[in-house]
């Protein structure tokens, strides 16, 4: 796709002859290896970084698996940046590996102008991507709307316990949270003995995705075996890791007969585990939105009998980011989308139920009078966890390793165990 647009946008130099391309590549070639220069944008009012960012473009990857957050980019952010700053935003999929290996291979190869300009990240992924210095930063000092964000809220300030450091810009919260069917199961198992008994009585109707939502499930019974979100606190414990993760598997294994399809294969993501509990194929889905039980009650995708299920060691939180890679070419661009992204209206209509319904990343109490009347009409949640119960219950996310062991491991030791 990359390629595509790289052609569209320079194939028409061809025209002036060789000779020209010849200047012009040799001419874009020392604006990009000026790049540092221009990252600095310390000297610039807000004012001039807008005037740079105006009627350019920039090419955003995101996952692209949910339609409430596809249609919100679509139907909302896209036309707004182009009405206010004739910036035109391209979205292209891709998430955790497939970020890290692309902006990897970049800084191998010395690319100056990269594919992309911003990206959807969090977690292990904004981890993996600080230790190879991927990120540009820091930056979220530069944009006016940071100062309504709720620093002081450590989910916010602390991606997978590592401070985020203006490295990547808060987007919005998430919580974990099995689903199931009140109509078919009228006491959901809560602890993973349960979930064993459970499996006994009724095989072949639960399965992990193999993506984040299926590592955060195993994170928190993982939490589980440990005797609480304490333990893992702190940086990684290889030791910890070891006890506590083979006791894991050998649940997992000891139980995966009666998993979908005898335990032989597992889903590639929650979206397709999301569809088989709508079908009533499985008895359990999971979500990391709190809204999106009531946005699939309400499309008729769920029936309005499913329910929100917080397992025995609670709900991991998080949030979500948007950063910027180290070679943007369109960092002024990109500044100004993110600083859309987390302005009172584009946050507002994110928290809408009619999108996304995602809890906002600002602090509502700094907001003028003005701006926080807009939270003011948005439709509360039905069917998901009220906020207030879900900080009673939140657990921290532990530190990104635990997630990226937990990855390579649950497949290694289950989906290609014997």
């Amino acid at each position: 796709m990359f390629l595509l647009r790289f052609q569209g946008q320079y194939s028409w130099l061809f025209l002036f002859g060789l000779g020209v391309v010849i200047i012009i590549f040799l001419s874009s070639c020392g604006n990009s290896n000026s790049n540092a220069v221009e990252d600095d944008f310390s000297d610039m009012s807000w004012d001039e970084i807008v005037a740079e960012a105006r009627g350019t473009s920039a090419t955003m990857i995101m996952y692209m698996g949910g339609a409430s957050g596809v249609n919100y980019m679509n139907e909302y952010v896209i036309p707004a940046l182009k009405q206010q700053y004739n910036i035109d935003l391209q979205l292209v999929p891709g998430q955790g590996k497939e970020i890290i290996a692309s902006i990897m291979s970049e800084k191998e190869a010395g690319t100056t102008a990269g594919q992309a300009d911003l990206c959807w990240i969090n977690g292990e992924t904004f981890y993996q991507l600080r230790q190879v210095d991927g990120l540009y930063g820091p930056y979220n000092e530069l944009l006016p709307n940071f100062q309504y964000v709720d620093m002081d809220n450590p989910v916010i300030h602390y991606d997978f316990q590592e401070d985020i450091n203006g490295y990547e810009t808060p987007w919005s919260m998430a919580n974990f949270a099995m689903v199931y069917d009140s109509a078919r199961i009228a006491q959901p198992p809560l602890s993973m003995q349960a979930f064993e008994q459970f499996w006994q009585q009724h095989p072949g109707r639960f399965t992990i995705p193999n993506d984040f939502s299926g590592y955060t499930l195993l994170k928190t019974w993982l939490i589980e075996i440990a005797g609480g979100n304490k333990e893992l606190d702190g940086p990684f414990d290889a030791e910890k890791y070891a006890s506590y993760s083979s006791q894991l598997w050998k649940f997992l294994n000891r139980n995966k007969t009666n998993f979908w399809k005898n335990g032989e294969t597992f889903p590639a993501s929650n979206t397709i585990v999301s569809q088989m509990f709508a079908s009533g194929e499985l008895d359990f889905g999971m979500s990391f939105s709190n809204a999106d039980l009531d946005i699939k009650i309400r499309e008729g995708v769920y029936p309005n009998t499913a329910r929100p299920l917080i397992l025995q060691p609670g709900s991991i939180q998080n949030a979500n980011y948007v950063g910027i890679p180290f070679n943007s070419a369109k960092k002024a661009t990109s500044l100004v989308i993110i600083n859309f992204l987390i302005s009172p209206e584009a946050q507002a209509q994110k928290a809408n139920l009619a999108y996304t319904g995602s809890r906002t990343v600002l602090n509502l109490d700094k907001l003028p009078a003005a701006d926080r009347q807009l939270f003011d009409t948005i439709t509360g949640v039905r069917y998901a966890i009220p906020p207030a119960t879900l900080n009673k219950v939140a657990i921290r996310e532990p530190v990104p390793e635990y997630m990226i062991r937990i990855a390579e491991d649950f497949r290694k030791f289950v989906i290609e165990a014997n």
